[in-house]
């Protein structure tokens, strides 16, 4: 049960960020989960069924008859539909008729390079990116640290990092999309959830969120703990998956991911916490497992959402001491 400091805790700062953003308000209001027991709500990130080669307008159709609430594209996915004479405007209405709303976006932006000219020009692809999920009537998109995530970069300075993140949400707000932190396991920068909460708190700008991830915080060396230090509003998104006990953690890779509950992953117990301290937001199945884009991709989306749900219902069904 949420004790009643950290719940007015919690209320307190997401009305203080709504008041500051409101485009977050709306969608916290607008957050009703499809199963009426659980309090968060699920999506179909595209990776998962990316082997099937599904064009966008059929990743929306299997997301729907799955039975998700939202769906998570790839930028790619929009940009090939576009390139081949689709319309935003068809593929939006497609995706409201579908019953879904744009859970967030994957896009592969610049934004953080050392390099000044690279970081102009990474800034200007993010806008572009923005506007397009903006098109879709979405308000998210995922912002991994892509211009130092190689394993030979050097990470650059924390507070470099949060002034180049503040520049990026500066644009978001000029758009009405949220570019979400997103923490990457293997990357020499923002591999820890404590350079996630501290870049994204000395950003200083009321977009700023994280985009958390289960496989990534534990490729990442970090303790699930760590979670409870981020205020639950700032997670609007957080990716769903699992991962197997072999391979260790410095040989795993994205490949092996698994579903939720196949792994060692002690994802109820995290969940509990996570939902304890307020998170409502929206897991989002982000799988690579080749073995999974081998099978009927309807299959796949179905077996995602319905082990995501388990999982969640095994944290709702815990006792808190």
């Amino acid at each position: 049960m949420t004790n009643r400091r950290s719940f007015i805790w919690a209320a307190t700062a997401a009305t203080a960020s709504a008041a500051t953003f409101p485009s977050l308000s709306a969608r916290l209001a607008a957050a009703e989960p499809s199963t009426p027991d659980l309090p968060v709500r699920f999506s179909l990130n595209t990776s998962t069924i990316r082997g099937q080669n599904l064009s966008i307008e059929k990743q929306v159709d299997v997301a729907a008859a799955a039975g998700y609430d939202g769906i998570e594209p790839w930028m790619r996915d929009i940009e090939t539909f576009l390139a081949e004479g689709g319309k935003l405007g068809d593929l939006r209405k497609r995706i409201e008729d579908a019953g879904l709303f744009v859970a967030s976006a994957i896009g592969f932006a610049n934004w953080i390079s050392d390099d000044d000219q690279q970081r102009r020009a990474g800034l200007e692809a993010a806008r572009h990116d923005m506007e397009l999920v903006a098109g879709l009537g979405g308000k998210l998109i995922a912002a991994p640290p892509i211009g130092a995530h190689r394993g030979g970069s050097v990470s650059p300075p924390l507070e470099l990092v949060a002034e180049r993140y503040r520049a990026l949400c500066e644009i978001g707000a000029s758009v009405g999309v949220q570019p979400q932190l997103e923490l990457w396991g293997f990357s020499p920068t923002l591999s820890k959830l404590g350079e996630l909460a501290y870049v994204a708190t000395a950003a200083a700008h009321p977009a700023a969120c994280v985009l958390p991830d289960f496989y990534h915080i534990y490729k990442g060396g970090n303790d699930f703990a760590g979670l409870s230090m981020i205020e639950a509003s700032k997670m609007l998104c957080f990716h769903i998956n699992d991962y197997p006990a072999d391979p260790p953690q410095d040989k795993i890779a994205d490949k092996d991911r698994v579903f939720p509950g196949d792994g060692v992953c002690p994802l109820p117990t995290i969940i509990r916490g996570l939902i304890d301290n307020g998170f409502t937001g929206t897991f989002s199945l982000e799988l690579f497992n080749p073995e999974y884009w081998k099978r009927d991709a309807l299959a796949v989306a179905r077996e995602g959402l319905e082990k995501s749900k388990a999982v969640v219902q095994q944290a709702l069904s815990l006792s808190v001491g």
